[in-house]
């Protein structure tokens, strides 16, 4: 029986949620979620995770905040002049999109006054304790899937709503 090995192509049904059980997102209603073993596309605990899996095994585990989106840093915390959005339409809290020389990048609006804004780059999961439910339903030496884009709005063979586009994606 095939397992799950380093530079498969892996085809899961998964579901991940908080410890206090509150889903953050699945697969569930949509094709099976694929990445390539071993590659960055994931975040570390849920490639490891798979390893040694046989298809139609299923698991669950749990992640620590270092074995998926790691601790919030404050050196992603950045500040800008208030001038660079329209002051009346943003509410604090509210997610802001910005563009770099690697695609759209997600910020949280953390404080905003009349000279400047500061906005949270963390990873919106970082610090958190992970909990999935994963299904190996294929393993395979090359894609079975391709996708138009992600979420984030770059082009991959393997993204989820729950991957770091920052770095899961292109």
């Amino acid at each position: 029986m095939a397992t799950v090995a380093k530079g498969n192509f892996v085809q899961v049904d998964y579901t991940g949620s908080l410890e206090d059980d509150t889903v953050f997102d699945t697969s569930e209603g949509r094709q099976p979620l694929e990445f390539q073993v071993g590659q960055g596309q994931m975040i570390p605990g849920f490639d490891q995770a798979v390893l040694g899996m046989a298809i139609e095994e299923e698991k669950q585990v749990t992640l620590t905040a270092d074995q998926a989106y790691g601790q919030p840093r404050e050196e992603l915390k950045r500040e800008f002049p208030v001038s660079m959005i329209n002051q009346e339409e943003v509410k604090m809290g509210q997610e802001l999109w910005f563009e770099t020389p690697h695609g759209p990048v997600r910020g949280l609006l953390m404080h905003k006054d009349e000279e400047k804004i500061i906005v949270d780059f963390n990873h919106p999961l970082a610090g958190q304790t992970l909990k999935f439910q994963i299904k190996v339903v294929g393993i395979s030496d090359a894609p079975t899937q391709v996708h138009s884009s992600c979420s984030c709005g770059c082009t991959s063979t393997s993204c989820s709503p729950s991957s770091d586009c920052g770095s899961g994606c292109g």
